[in-house]
């Protein structure tokens, strides 16, 4: 006998918690504010097909039942003063309660926050924070306050009265039915029935007023008609003949519509020679005389198109006065039903109404008792496609015009007044192509600056302790029509795939700039075309970084492409997309013809993209020209791109690809026969060709320029004039025209094999200043004062000259030899299999071999010169000049002067006969 009262005390403490948790634990939630305790609304759809029932529990709660939204990005309550643009941007989180997800037919407690109260909120809405965007809203109002009809979110105007107004007849009327329109919108039924899986009907049956509100909702076009209504049961086989329908949809100018037709035949309304009209027509062309509008007895309630949804309710009688072409509809009985959805055309001079066209397969039939309470509807309707607006192409030819104009049809509502129209349409989505110029007009006016900007709500983010990326326009992006600004934006492969125009001073002005790829070639400035025709190679080079797409030619799993002259020692870069449709780029460097010499690297890649179509791969990265890392830490820190050196492209396809675990189920069904060299700053490539002949005659030729003649020519220059007459001048002019004559062939031959003259390598420098230090020498030698006769000191000019082409010489010298140096290490970095390091020990074993015999000639010289001075050397009649070294600083003034008995040998020869 103890069970049942403590079985009563258990439900008695489950009822307490249950009502407790409807409050804040914190707070001492009373329900002493009568004026809004328990006050229901519904919500208020404004966008993401939001629907629900909204009722306040206590103080610091409410209750939300029969709701469905579709999934917004950082959604939360929101309270505000006002419904409008300004109140609804100044409002306030209001709960901890997020709305992250898509809600199905859901019901749940919210719970306001601590510092939160009624008296603060005029509008609960569900407010997504990114986009500045209210999903749906529902005013709060008490019985104190003066009644004004909640705005529609797309008010729709009844084309004739209507015993169910819409919300702007009811403003303009001044007759409302607060316990309609307060408390219930026209987007909730009493059931809901789905057709298919984009086609649903709702209805609420109004036994009292013989009617029935129907409301139809497609994910469809805004050009395709929604049709339902009752079939005849005269013909039981053919559901269409003698149904009596109603068919709407939207008009040119986006205003709803419904019509009530019926249908005599399965074609088109047409109107035969006697006037009689057949097919699927509306009543009015029957029954053309009806001065009491009664023909056709649908009446549009409302209608608005979001979210590529669809949605129309109108109202019909039960019972109709019109028994010719109308259907009574006896709501207790089971009832063949039909419904279908397709294309219409629009009116002309000699049908004025709508025509729907076939349906396409999207038609059916069902039994249906609209007594019986239905809701199979789980959740909101989901279109693939959810702009509405105009889309606006831009073309490279055409110029945009960009100006502002009323607020009308804005589809991220709340909006400003005033809105941006581009080519006179309201905020329509530009569409623009990577790589082709966009021409502006502004004519928006001084108070309006226009901008495109990666913030999708622009204005002063600043404010917003927000940063966004401006890609064009800005404070001078400001004209009137007397006086348009002119403003040129090129997309190009780095900007994202939507940015937004907007204005810079106020929010929510503009919408949305759609960047679509317009063809690799108008993406990068050069391409192309690998070994055998099967890839194409695309790129654009900047100051320190390179962008590079390569896209298939035939159908593949994967495509790579690497850099190097084969698959051994390449780095390689693989593009493909993977099971869940995303596309990767990895890079790998790769040393062998395994799956296990395949290395992963983490090469600096940026702008990283890879899409397949039709089978067709498509990769692009962009890649630092010279990586910032240490060369023998990572083997990709060697993988420097040289944009004067022409670069080895080689490629691959396969079936398929994987991020890690590679086996030969990975290898390539086909790849490129050799590799191609890609000329960078040309923009041109060219098949590879064996060119180390060419650089072995190259280096061979420089070698004996400034390794051998140049430096014998200063050594003779230097040490020879002992020797008796002009021998020595002789010799230094011979070997210095010999060197500069294979200077010159060898310089050929490196213009010859980088098929153009770049100033770009280390090598290329060092080798130019000393062509250009070894061409100066000729010149300077021309140009050298008279040599003093016998007798006289040399001029300040003559030493002058000394002094300067002794300078300019030992400079073409040294800068020669460190030229033949990075020659060798350019060689090295060229061909990376090649062993270049005999050469290298070869070249600085001849140098040392010369700093020898420079030492050694220099002591010998020093010797002779002081063996004179203390006249211990043998002189020889006529040798003094000869001696003269005009170019050594350690001449004394008594070698200057002449020997008193210096005698003039002449030489007589015989005259030619």
């Amino acid at each position: 006998m103890a069970k049942p009262p403590l079985l009563l005390c258990i439900a008695c403490f489950l009822i307490y918690s249950l009502n407790f948790s409807n409050s804040d634990k914190g707070r001492n939630c009373s329900k002493t504010n009568s004026s809004l305790l328990n006050y229901e609304s519904q919500f208020e759809m404004v966008q993401h097909q939001l629907r629900g029932v909204f009722r306040i529990i206590d103080n610091c709660s409410f209750n939300v039942t029969e709701f469905d939204m579709l999934k917004g990005s950082d959604v939360h309550w929101w309270g505000a003063l006002g419904y409008d643009f300004a109140k609804l941007t100044h409002g306030f989180i209001i709960s901890d309660h997020k709305l992250n997800g898509t809600y199905k037919n859901d019901s749940f407690v919210v719970h306001l926050l601590n510092n939160v109260s009624w008296d603060q909120i005029k509008v609960v809405a569900i407010w997504d924070k990114p986009t500045a965007s209210n999903f749906g809203h529902v005013v709060l109002r008490n019985g104190s306050e003066d009644f004004s009809p909640s705005p529609s979110p797309s008010p729709s105007p009844s084309p004739s009265p209507s015993p169910f107004p819409s919300p702007l007849s009811m403003a303009t009327n001044g007759t409302i039915n607060a316990s309609l329109w307060i408390h219930k919108k026209p987007t909730m039924f009493d059931n809901c029935k789905t057709l298919s899986k984009t086609f649903r009907v709702r209805w609420t049956l109004r036994e009292d007023d013989n009617s029935i509100d129907i409301g139809l909702e497609a994910a469809t076009g805004i050009q395709n008609y929604m049709a339902f209504g009752w079939a005849n049961s005269s013909f039981s086989s053919k559901f269409m003949l003698g149904a009596d329908v109603a068919v709407t949809g939207f008009t040119e100018k986006g205003m709803p519509f419904v019509d009530d037709y019926y249908i005599t035949k399965k074609s088109e309304c047409m109107i035969n020679k006697d006037g009689t009209v057949q097919g699927v027509c509306p009543d009015t062309m029957y029954n053309s005389s009806d001065p009491d509008g009664l023909a056709n007895n649908t009446r549009l309630a409302y209608g608005h198109r979001k979210d590529g949804v669809s949605f129309i309710r109108y109202r019909r009688p039960l019972k109709s006065i019109n028994k010719l072409y109308d259907l009574p509809v006896n709501h207790s009985d089971n009832m063949t039903v039909i419904w279908a959805m397709g294309s219409m055309k629009p009116p002309d001079t000699l049908r004025p109404f709508y025509l729907p066209q076939n349906h396409g397969g999207t038609y059916g039939h069902f039994k249906l008792n609209v007594s019986e309470h239905v809701n199979d509807c789980l959740g909101p309707l989901d279109a693939k496609d959810k702009e509405d607006q105009d889309v606006i192409i831009a073309d490279k030819n055409t110029s945009i015009l960009v100006s502002t104009g009323p607020t009308l049809h804005y589809p991220n509502p709340p909006n400003p007044s005033k809105v941006f129209y581009i080519n006179r349409k309201e905020v329509p989505v530009l569409r623009v192509e990577r790589g082709v110029p966009v021409k502006f007009s502004i004519q928006a006016g001084h108070d309006v600056a226009f901008y495109v900007t990666s913030d999708p709500l622009g204005g002063n983010v600043t404010m917003r302790n927000q940063t966004e990326t401006v890609y064009v326009g800005g404070p001078k992006a400001e004209g009137v029509q007397s006086k348009p600004m002119e403003l040129v934006w090129a997309p190009d492969r780095n900007t994202p795939d939507e940015v937004y125009y907007q204005s810079l001073y106020t929010q929510k002005m503009g919408w949305k700039v759609q960047v679509v790829d317009g063809g690799l070639p108008d993406m990068y400035n050069n391409s192309v075309v690998l070994d055998d025709q099967q890839v194409t190679l695309f790129w654009t080079l900047s100051e320190k970084s390179i962008s590079i797409a390569a896209r298939g030619e035939k159908k593949s799993g994967y495509l790579a492409i690497g850099f190097g002259s084969g698959m051994v020692n390449s780095y390689a870069y693989v593009g493909w997309v993977d099971a869940n449709g995303t596309g990767q780029v990895n890079t790998y460097w790769i040393d062998g013809k395994e799956a296990s010499n395949i290395h992963l690297t983490k090469e600096n890649l940026t702008y990283v993209r890879c899409k397949k179509e039709k089978g067709v791969i498509t990769l692009e990265f962009t890649r630092p020209l010279n990586p910032s890392c240490d060369p023998e830490e990572k083997p990709e820190c060697n993988n420097i791109i040289e944009p004067t050196t022409p670069l080895k492209v080689i490629w691959a396809m396969g079936a398929r690809w994987a991020q890690e675990h590679l086996s030969e189920k990975n290898m390539h069904f086909i790849t490129s026969k050799k590799p191609v060299r890609v000329l960078l700053m040309r923009g041109s490539a060219e098949a590879v060709e064996d060119l180390r002949p060419v650089l072995a005659v190259h280096g061979f030729m420089m070698f004996l320029a400034w390794g051998i003649l140049l430096p014998s020519g200063v050594l003779s220059a230097r040490y020879l004039k002992h020797v008796k007459g002009d021998k020595w001048f002789q010799i230094h002019v011979y070997l210095q025209y010999s060197g500069l004559a294979i200077i010159f062939l060898g310089f050929l031959f490196a213009v010859a094999e980088l098929r153009g003259f770049y100033i770009g390598s280390l090598h290329v420098k060092f080798g130019t200043a000393a062509v250009i230090l070894a061409c100066l020498q000729p010149a300077n030698a021309y140009l050298r004062p008279k040599r003093p006769v016998n007798g006289e000191d040399a001029s300040s000019k003559r030493l002058m000259w000394e002094s300067i082409h002794l300078f300019i010489g030992r400079s073409a010298i040294f800068v020669g030899v460190v030229a033949l140096v990075s020659g060798m290490k350019h060689l090295g970095d060229r061909y990376v299999g090649e062993n270049v390091r005999g050469l290298k020990w070869a070249l600085i074993i001849w140098f040392l071999i010369g700093a020898l015999t420079v030492l050694y000639l220099e002591n010998r010289e020093k010797r002779r010169r002081r063996e004179r001075i203390f006249g211990r050397g043998n002189w020889v009649l006529g040798e003094e000049d000869e001696n003269l070294d005009l170019l050594s600083p350690s001449r004394t003034l008594a070698e200057k002067r002449p020997h008193p008995s210096e005698r003039m040998e002449i030489q007589l020869e015989p005259l030619n006969r």
